[in-house]
């Protein structure tokens, strides 16, 4: 059996679980289970046959510190169930060696508000958090770069948990991405006083832009722009797609154009008031975009109201055949009415569905009919 030094705090390969035994890097392999670490987890009431099932080869490492680690969690205030429910879902955790761990949870707290808040972002982003010691230094140059830009902290934490990646890399290719997005906010006409604002909610929204060539930024914006699309749209855009712009590319993004143009039988200009009021379409491909409205449209609703509410293409075809349902038993007919009833969250959803029900249900007053009287 192959035996590989374990120089990771947690496991630097993301792709373990799927690999032989005997492939697996950075890590000290044992034919059989180490029965202390199973016995360990079974201890905290973690579910051993999951952890077998979805990450079995942790149980043959020869080294854990499945008590120090869950030592290390209690302290930093988690419950008992929070551990088991954290170490069942990425059970590498035990293979951290606690000075490492305790090294991370140092540098957490430095954006992180609390403890309590921090165990709350282990729950959802174990792997952010149990990452590789080697990285270290970059996630600290990296937190120090974004500090120096005034971003607020919890922002910080947010781009940490939800995309470690831009974190463990070197802090200069993050600059140039930021470099690249602050300039087009400028060249867009953006107010140098909103600069923060706008980009601490742009990488809130999608902290993968951060992950993105720059290069496709400025291939998009350019592309948009020769589409008739004016400096302020432009920044409409950006800011409203949430970075997704970046996700683009100009070929698919003509494919969309030249799809909806056809399907709406609208003019370009038409077409780029329906992109700035619902800038999503620009994001969907031609095949979901079809399926959304040939569902709207078996449903009775023009191609009009479509195009005076594009925001209903946002919703998938089983949400729009659900909402419709509700609506018509409720006595709303989506062909005559607005379709902005549709919109909208689930909760959006329910509190509009509910005033029709109070519509539904109120009897109507005639401040003219006479009272009727006792016979």
């Amino acid at each position: 059996m192959l035996r590989l030094v374990a120089t990771s705090l947690c496991l630097r390969c993301q792709h373990a679980a799927a690999l032989p035994l005997n492939l697996r890097p950075c890590v000290t392999l044992s034919s059989a289970e180490n029965q202390q670490t199973v016995e360990d987890l079974y201890d905290l009431s973690v579910d051993i046959q999951k952890v077998r099932k979805l990450k079995g080869w942790v149980l043959h490492q020869s080294q854990a510190y499945t008590k120090q680690v869950a030592e290390v969690l209690k302290d930093m205030g988690a419950s008992g169930s929070s551990i088991s429910q954290i170490l069942a879902v990425h059970p590498e955790a035990v293979l951290c060696h606690p000075e490492k761990m305790q090294a991370q949870r140092e540098l957490w707290m430095s954006v992180c508000p609390n403890q309590k808040e921090l165990i709350g972002i282990i729950e959802k982003f174990p792997a952010s958090f149990f990452t590789s010691s080697s990285h270290h230094d970059n996630q600290r140059n990296n937190i120090a770069y974004f500090q120096s830009l005034n971003l607020n902290k919890r922002i910080i934490t947010k781009l940490m948990a939800s995309a470690p990646q831009s974190f463990s890399r070197l802090v200069e290719q993050n600059k140039v991405m930021v470099r690249t997005l602050q300039q087009a906010y400028r060249e867009l006409g953006g107010e140098e006083a909103n600069m923060k604002i706008w980009l601490q909610k742009l990488l809130s929204q999608n902290p993968f832009v951060l992950l993105k060539p720059p290069e496709a930024l400025r291939q998009n914006l350019l592309f948009l722009r020769d589409k008739g699309f004016s400096t302020a749209e432009l920044l409409h855009l950006l800011s409203k797609l949430r970075g997704f712009v970046t996700e683009l590319n100009p070929d698919s993004m003509r494919r969309t154009l030249a799809y909806s143009q056809d399907a709406m039988g609208c003019s370009e200009a038409e077409l780029r008031d329906i992109i700035l009021n619902c800038p999503a379409v620009l994001y969907y491909p031609e095949t979901i975009l079809a399926d959304r409205i040939k569902c709207l449209l078996s449903a009775g609703i023009s191609m009009s109201q479509i195009i005076l509410t594009p925001t209903v293409l946002e919703l998938t075809t089983q949400i729009i055949i659900y909402r419709i349902q509700r609506l018509r038993a409720s006595g709303y007919d989506v062909r005559t009415g607005s379709l902005e009833v549709l919109n909208g969250t689930k909760k959006d959803f329910e509190a509009s569905y509910g005033k029709l029900q109070l519509r539904r249900e109120r009897p109507i007053f005639n401040p003219v009919a006479p009272l009727r009287g006792d016979d």
